[in-house]
């Protein structure tokens, strides 16, 4: 196992296509609900504990070499908005591009052939992951991180927030990415006796109703 492979697959520039989506802050800020650091810390605390944590749960049963199949069938059934399903094979088809170049694998040759319009992003992460030679638990950190990151950086854009406040939303949130994480791998290891239903499926309905009514903007800075 490589740790180096984790920071390359971790780093924001690594060419995924996560900066042309805010995770749902965009749509936040304009309701008034991201405003600064603090509203922005608690806007990612609960995006990390439900929609994090789902995400974070599939890369790692992928990782582990869970059918992916499976599993995005199962992404499927844990995302009601058809704007973010769309958005969640769109991430997934990009970074399908840039993992295929970089960690060349069968595994994720097979998944770009299932899937030609994009698999859910998380099962593509956990698949690279495993191209990768990481683990299930590097793939859970390595989504969940994403999850707070995403919403993060773009708050820099639509507030002119401050990078360093910014980052210390993440530093603060660190405990929690731990724990989420852990929960993520432990839950995906469940997958290999009692199937895809043990994984989790927390619920963000709010999330879920601005990503529809983001979709329908006719002008915005973010794809998602």
């Amino acid at each position: 196992m490589s740790r180096a492979a984790l920071l390359v697959l971790a780093d924001g520039r690594f060419p995924a296509g996560g900066h042309a989506h805010s995770g749902g802050a965009e749509a936040a800020v304009k309701a008034g609900r991201i405003t600064g650091a603090a509203s922005l810390e608690d806007f990612c605390r609960g995006r990390l504990h439900t929609a994090g944590l789902v995400s974070a749960a599939l890369a790692a049963a992928a990782a582990l070499g869970v059918d992916p199949v499976e599993l995005d069938a199962a992404a499927d059934a844990r995302t009601p908005s058809a704007a973010l399903r769309v958005a969640a094979r769109r991430l997934g088809r990009q970074l399908m591009r840039a993992a295929r170049a970089t960690w060349p694998s069968g595994e994720l040759d097979a998944l770009a052939r299932e899937f030609p319009k994009g698999a859910h992003q998380p099962v593509v992460l956990g698949v690279t992951a495993r191209a990768a030679g990481l683990g299930p638990d590097d793939a859970a950190y390595c989504s969940a991180y994403e999850s707070l990151s995403g919403p993060a950086s773009a708050a820099v854009r639509l507030l002119s927030l401050d990078p360093f406040d910014a980052t210390g939303v993440l530093a603060r949130l660190a405990p929690e990415l731990d724990l989420v994480a852990q929960q993520a791998a432990v839950a995906a290891r469940r997958v290999l006796d009692d199937g895809v239903d043990a994984l989790p499926a927390a619920s963000a309905p709010l999330l879920e109703i601005a990503a529809e009514a983001h979709a329908g903007w006719p002008v915005r800075l973010f794809a998602s």
